[in-house]
Parts: structure tokens; sequence; C-alpha cells
């Protein structure tokens, strides 16, 4: 059963549509300055979005989840992405990401119980020559080791120490 959105929630999102026009093509940047405010698009707030754009809540929901940065649950403070696609994989990710999960001692896809790292599996970051890849909030790593990824994560601010 979906939850009722919650008051902050609806506040932050009327703040957003306040200043976004209702074309269904500006839909995609209210979802991103939907998350950028509230760290995800909860489901709950799915039917103001489809009611502003005069949508479905099924058109939102299929922009919602089609997006891979786009998230309808919380995640942690920090976001350790290992890539999953091919071209890593033979580079090793497989392994990087069985490390990183006893490293954290999360699954991938979720977040540590204190919510400072969400570990998550993605595909591509366009940096296939260079295998595994792992991106760190906006920076993309390449060739990272078992050693470099710890380096990464203990780093506070989640940038290579040099």
């Amino acid at each position: 059963m979906m939850m009722p959105p919650s008051e902050h929630d609806i506040a932050q999102v009327n703040k957003i549509l306040a200043r976004t026009g209702t074309t269904p093509d500006l839909l995609l940047p209210a979802l991103l300055e939907v998350q950028r405010r509230l760290g995800h698009v909860p489901n709950s707030v799915i039917t103001v979005l489809a009611q502003h754009f005069n949508l479905s809540r099924a058109d939102v929901h299929g922009v919602a989840t089609f997006y891979h940065d786009l998230r309808s649950e919380p995640s942690g403070r920090r976001r350790v992405q290992i890539c999953q696609a091919e071209a890593c994989q033979a580079q090793g990710c497989r392994a990087l990401t069985t490390h990183a999960e006893q490293r954290l001692g999360i699954r991938i896809g979720t977040p540590q119980t204190d919510a400072s790292v969400t570990l998550e599996g993605a595909y591509c970051f366009g940096n296939c020559a260079c295998g595994p890849s792992v991106r760190i909030g906006d920076q993309v790593y390449g060739r990272v080791t078992v050693e470099r990824l710890d380096e990464l994560i203990n780093a506070p601010d989640g940038t290579e120490s040099r």
C-alpha cells in the first residue's frame, strides 16, 4: 500500500512545480529537482506530479523508473556505484563488488544502517577501456582494484587521496 505523501514532501514538490510549466517535456527536469531536494522521488508524490503535468500516474511512474539515476527510495549520503557491464565484468567487477559488499557490510542496492553509504550496481560509465570502473558521487574512477576501492571509500569526501 502506498503511503500518503508527507506535508514536507508536498510542500517541496509544490515549490518546484510553482516554477515549472505544465508541458510534459518538463517532467524529467521536475523529477530531477524533486530528487535533488528530497534525496529520492517518493512514490507518494507521483500523483501530484501527474496532476500538474496532466499525465497518468503510469506515465509519470514510467519516466521515474526508466532513468537509472532516479530513485524511489532514499540512498546513503554517499553513493558508491560499481559498473556491472560486460567490459567491466571481463576486468573483475564481480570480485570488486563482492569485496565492496564485505567491506561495507551491505548488499548491492542497499544503504548502510547509518545511511552513510549506498552500494549500487550500474551499467556503463563510458569508461570501458579502463574497467573495472567505479563512480562515487559524480567522479568516475577506472582500473579500480580492491585496494584503490578501499582508499576511495575511506576518503572523507569520497575522492581519491593524492
